[in-house]
């Protein structure tokens, strides 16, 4: 397995920065607008933007924490009690700006049902959708409004974000994951090889 830091901490800040200013750009007026972030790393990137947010245009944007686990379409049939954390947006969506937060973007499923939870709650004006990283491989038609990096990675490859506020730290890596076969004896033993 091999690991490499694609983004350090002076990088999530800049990036961070970068995208504050970018969503400042594309909405006329930020009384409007609401960060809502995806648990679990994307409510403290949420947390961050507008604090970069309120700092440029001298406001206090509401945020807000949105759990996706009960609308997620792949739960697996053995788990089927997933741990369920809090949502809590602390206003009123109707009519409002959304912009939802998360740490990456891979096949959309996430974001597509952060969407339903979101609708669910209201009717919102618009939802855009702000990404630290966006790794590509698109199962759903989602793109991010704003994205702090492209990485193109293969399947194989895992995007691991670690932030202050969940894991000490600040930094982004792309691991190699190499998937090793079970011995062959265990895998005659489930059915990997046809005896004809």
């Amino acid at each position: 397995m091999s690991r490499k830091i694609i983004l350090t901490a002076d990088d999530i800040r800049r990036t961070l920065t970068r995208i504050a200013h970018e969503i400042i750009e594309q909405n006329k007026t930020t009384q409007q607008l609401i960060l809502i972030g995806v648990h679990t790393r994307g409510f403290p990137l949420a947390k961050r933007l507008a604090a970069n947010i309120n700092k440029l245009n001298e406001l206090k944007i509401p945020v807000g924490a949105l759990d996706i686990r009960l609308h997620r379409d792949d739960l697996s049939p053995l788990n089927r009690r997933p741990v369920v954390q809090s949502t809590d947006i602390p206003v009123d969506i109707n009519g409002k700006a959304i912009v939802l937060v998360d740490d990456v973007l891979y096949t959309g499923r996430s974001i597509r049902a952060a969407m339903d939870a979101l609708i669910g709650m209201g009717r919102p004006q618009s939802i855009q959708l702000a990404v630290l990283i966006d790794r590509g491989h698109r199962e759903m038609p989602i793109r991010a409004d704003y994205v702090g990096k492209n990485i193109p990675s293969s399947r194989h490859e895992e995007i691991q974000v670690k932030l202050m506020e969940t894991d000490g730290i600040d930094e982004v890596a792309i691991v190699s994951v190499i998937k090793t076969r079970p011995p062959r004896d265990k895998m005659e033993k489930v059915g990997y090889f046809r005896r004809s």
